[in-house]
């Protein structure tokens, strides 16, 4: 709230805190392993007197009504935190928050749970997304775009206390794990890349994984490959992929191109740096081709530029320094460049709080959008390939993570994209067909008559 130029003050509410026995000592043991949780008890904020305030963030729902505005949360229906928690486990769906101004619905986020085992690392998860909701629910108000919304049915409740819900989740999660673990065998994890060759409409048009069938990218079981891209320059198709060797534990970037057979050859590294690289997204502008790969690990967004296509790559411009955020996918709109991708603020996931930034030209200055946080959903925020023109319309591959990260693609329609704000229709998802067997996807993009798709196993 402060960087954004906003003055906070804080004060204790005059009300008890709600019983979460069992919470404290589950977290208080996993805290062993990992360490204090966001959800671990703290000592108090200093309490002072605020002064004429604009607008009150209530997180206790007790706050008295009075002229000022208040902002509430509620976690899976409910007011209180613990016993969002304990609706969470009872119900065995996606959490799901709520902001209300004045008991109005004003905003709602998805959060996704990267682990379902370990409740500290849900519960950062939780809170982590409730922070980014907070922080989008002040912009959008004092924007003068905080406006109501469709609000949710009461939950039922399902709650038969925490431990009794507690246990079953922790078992399952438990179960799940070793699964994983077995089925994967020595690799930690594990993607692959396809592609095919179609005349006509895609899987961006038809919606669904059908027709010509996908070929895999073949690997020597020592790598992965993963967030495939392709390029048509000069009659020829060049497709870009994180390389994952396990030896390192670093993503690279490497390319392959389709022989006269329609096949692809062995990829070869063409970009690499000390810190992990992913999601090539290369393009062709004013001449020359770029590439804007994630590099989130160190904490900068870094446009590269082919000094000798496609092998060689310099480093051009630092576009955005100093921020976490993840699979930048580029746009250029109406004369101004934009950069939409998800932000990760030190907890919860990377995957489900997407932030925007613009630019009057592509090496910037870039800033960031007015009402950053855009969108907190796990299935609607983070990109899963580069836009899609179709006629008039720009469409968005997105990441679903409702149930695990790389668990399905959705597209979603922009409706507006301005310095003031930025809208999308809900995501349409991509349904299973024949042409690829695997259990969704995770990237898709196409060049000319090559489509590329990727997928978690």
């Amino acid at each position: 709230m402060k960087a954004a130029g906003h003055v906070v003050s804080s004060g204790l509410a005059p009300a008890p805190v709600p019983a979460a026995r069992w919470l404290d000592k589950v977290l208080d043991i996993e805290s062993r392993r990992f360490g204090p949780s966001l959800a671990s008890r703290s000592v108090p904020l200093p309490s002072g007197e605020p002064g004429p305030v604009d607008l009150i963030v209530d997180l206790t729902a007790t706050a008295a009504r009075r002229d000022t505005p208040v902002l509430t949360l509620e976690f899976c229906g409910h007011g209180a935190f613990p016993a969002g928690v304990a609706e969470m486990l009872a119900s065995d769906r996606s959490p799901e928050l709520a902001a209300r101004l004045d008991g109005v619905a004003v905003a709602r986020g998805r959060p996704m749970l990267s682990d379902r085992l370990w409740l500290s690392r849900s519960c950062n998860d939780l809170l982590a997304g409730a922070i980014s909701l907070v922080a989008q629910s002040v912009a959008r108000f004092f924007a003068g775009e905080l406006v109501p919304i469709a609000d949710s049915p009461a939950p039922i409740p399902r709650s038969r206390g925490f431990f009794r819900s507690y246990l079953p989740f922790f078992c399952k999660g438990l179960a799940e794990r070793v699964v994983q673990k077995i089925r994967l065998g020595r690799r930690p994890f594990y993607w692959q890349v396809a592609y095919r060759l179609i005349d006509g409409p895609g899987v961006a048009e038809t919606g669904q994984l059908d027709g010509t069938p996908f070929t895999v990218l073949a690997d020597d079981g020592q790598r992965f490959y993963a967030d495939p891209f392709v390029l048509e320059r000069d009659g020829r198709h060049y497709l870009f992929v994180e390389e994952f060797p396990y030896a390192t534990g670093r993503g690279v970037i490497s390319v392959a191109e389709l022989d006269d057979d329609g096949a692809f050859d062995v990829p070869r590294v063409v970009l690499e740096e000390a810190h992990h690289l992913s999601y090539p997204q290369v393009f062709a502008h004013a001449g020359e081709i770029f590439m804007i790969p994630e590099s989130s690990a160190a904490r900068e967004v870094v446009l590269y530029r082919a000094a000798q296509f496609p092998d060689r790559w310099v480093r051009d411009t630092v576009l955005i320094a100093d921020r976490n955020f993840n699979d930048a996918t580029l746009l250029e709109s109406d004369g101004r460049f934009w950069l939409l991708g998800t932000e990760w603020f030190g907890h919860g996931s990377a995957s489900d709080t997407m932030a925007v930034y613009s630019a009057p030209s592509l090496r910037g200055p870039w800033t960031a959008h007015q009402l950053n946080p855009i969108a907190v959903d796990h299935s609607a925020t983070r990109p899963g390939g580069a836009f899609i023109r179709q006629g008039h319309a720009l469409v968005l591959p997105v990441q679903n993570g409702s149930r695990a990260y790389g668990g399905g693609l959705g597209l979603m329609r922009l409706e507006r994209l301005d310095d003031f704000d930025v809208r999308f229709t809900p995501p349409r998802p991509i349904e299973p067909g024949t042409a690829w067997a695997r259990a969704g996807i995770h990237t898709l993009n196409r060049a000319g008559n090559v489509e590329v798709v990727d997928s978690a196993g």
